[in-house]
C-alpha cells in the first residue's frame, strides 16, 4: 500500500480529532487519534475509494452495525468482527449528515433577498434544510417561530455576533426542491436510523432536533430527486417558477467533489442558473473565497458566501454564526 496513503489518511484523522471532534466529542475525538496510530485499520482504510475514507463515515458505520462503543477499545472490537460488513456499507453510504440546525446560519440572508423564492438544495439528503421556514430560531435576543401546524416545529439556538442582520419575520418561499446523489427517504425506518446514526454520541439535543424536523419533513414532503449536481442541476433548476428568486444552496457537499477544477465548473454553472448562490462549506473548498474573508474562522469553521463574496463564519452544526460582511 501507498505510504503516502497512510500519511494522508492518518493526518485526516488527526484533523478531525484536532479541529472537529475537540471540545465537541470527547468518543469522537479518541477514536479519531485511534484510527489515525493504527497502522491496520489505516491499510483498511487506504483500499477504500479516497471520497469513502471519511471519519463521520467510518464511525457511524460501525455504530449503525452495532452500536455506540464506550471507548477505543470497543471500537476496534467492533470493527475487526464486522469488517467486511463495514467495508460493504463504507461503499455503499455517504456521510449525508443532514443538520437542519444549519438552516439557522441561512435564515439571516433567506429573509433578506427579494421575496418571494424559490430553492434548490444541492446535496440535500432528505430535504431536512429545505424547510427553513417551518422551523423556529432563538438567535438569544430575537426568538422566530413559525406559523403554527400541527407538527410541533424544532427550536434551533444560534449565537450570533453583533451586527447580525437577524430577520424580522420568515423568508417566502414558494417553491423548493432537493437534488442527490442517493436521496434519502423519511418515511423508511432505514434511512431514519441512518440519519440517526450520523448524530455524534453524546450530543442528544441534536436528536432530538433531528427527530423533529423529520417529523415536520414527513408532514410536508419536500421533494429531493435523484441527481447529480454536474449533470441535473440545470434541468432542476428550469422547473423553478420565474416569478420566484431562485436561490441554489449547499452545505458540507463540494468537499466530496474532486478535484478542485470540477468546484470550479460547478460554481460557473451555478452562477448561471439563478440569482442567488449560498454556499456554506470548509474555506478549503473554495481558497479563493476564503483569501476575502478577511478574517480567520475557528478551527473547524465553515465559511458561508453569497455569490462569491464571505458573509460569515459558521459552527458546522447550526450552533453559532459570526457575521463578517462589510455591510448587513
Amino acid at each position: 500500500m501507498d505510504q503516502r496513503d497512510f500519511a494522508e489518511t492518518s493526518a485526516t484523522y488527526l484533523h478531525f480529532a484536532d479541529h472537529e471532534a475537540h471540545g465537541r466529542s470527547p468518543l469522537y475525538e479518541e477514536l479519531a487519534r485511534g484510527v489515525a496510530g493504527d497502522r491496520e485499520i489505516l491499510g483498511f482504510l487506504s483500499a477504500l475509494p479516497r471520497e469513502k475514507r471519511q471519519p463521520n463515515l467510518l464511525f457511524s458505520v460501525v455504530r449503525h452495525l452495532s452500536c455506540i462503543p464506550a471507548d477505543w477499545a470497543e471500537f476496534r472490537r467492533k470493527l475487526a468482527e464486522n469488517l467486511d460488513a463495514v467495508r460493504s456499507l463504507m461503499l455503499e453510504r455517504s456521510t449525508q449528515t443532514n443538520e437542519p440546525a444549519r438552516c439557522a446560519t441561512m435564515l439571516p440572508i433567506l429573509a433578506r433577498l427579494p421575496q418571494p423564492l424559490a430553492l434548490i438544495e444541492v446535496g440535500a439528503s432528505a430535504g431536512l434544510c429545505l424547510l427553513p421556514d417551518l422551523y423556529g430560531y432563538d438567535y438569544g435576543s430575537r426568538l422566530i417561530r413559525p406559523e403554527a401546524t400541527e407538527v410541533e416545529p424544532p427550536i434551533f439556538s444560534c449565537a450570533v455576533t453583533e451586527g447580525t442582520p437577524l430577520p424580522a419575520a420568515m423568508p417566502h418561499i414558494v417553491w423548493r426542491a432537493g437534488l442527490d446523489l442517493h436521496p434519502l427517504d423519511v418515511s423508511d425506518p432505514s434511512h431514519i436510523a441512518w440519519l440517526e446514526a450520523l448524530v455524534w454520541p453524546g450530543q442528544t439535543h441534536r436528536l432530538d432536533n433531528l427527530r423533529a424536523a423529520i417529523k415536520v419533513a414527513a408532514a410536508f414532503k419536500p421533494r429531493v430527486i435523484k441527481g447529480d449536481l454536474r449533470d441535473d442541476l440545470a434541468q432542476l433548476a428550469r422547473e423553478a417558477p420565474k416569478e420566484a428568486t431562485l436561490v441554489i444552496f449547499h452545505t458540507a457537499v463540494l468537499y466530496y467533489v474532486m478535484p478542485q477544477a470540477e468546484r470550479q465548473t460547478f460554481a460557473t454553472q451555478v452562477k448561471s442558473l439563478c440569482g442567488y448562490w449560498i454556499a456554506n462549506e470548509s474555506p478549503s473548498v473554495f481558497p479563493d473565497i476564503a483569501k476575502r474573508a478577511g478574517t480567520q474562522g475557528a478551527p473547524g469553521r465553515f465559511l458561508l458566501s453569497v455569490n462569491d463574496t464571505p458573509v460569515a463564519w459558521t459552527d458546522q452544526h447550526g450552533a453559532s454564526l459570526e457575521w463578517i460582511a462589510s455591510t448587513a
